[in-house]
């Protein structure tokens, strides 16, 4: 498995040290969950962005009842 070396300031690393015990992690695991968690909610905006982008070239929208009369359960 690849290993990171990040280098942070004392008092960052104190930081660091102090929030992996809040959530009795290691320090490399904490780090690991908050690092892919920030990169997840960054791909969350950029799609967000993108299809903001793409309502504002066609600003149709449908109510929750008009999508359920096309799309929702058949009785067949």
């Amino acid at each position: 498995m690849p290993a990171v070396t990040v280098r942070l300031s004392d008092r960052e690393a104190q930081m660091a040290r102090e929030y992996a015990a809040q959530e009795r992690r290691t320090l490399a695991d904490a780090m690991r969950v908050v690092f892919l968690e920030r990169l997840e909610d960054e791909y969350d905006l950029r799609d967000l962005r993108a299809a903001m982008r793409e309502h504002e070239k066609d600003p149709v929208t449908f109510s929750m009842s008009e999508i359920m009369e096309k799309y929702g359960p058949s009785d067949g």
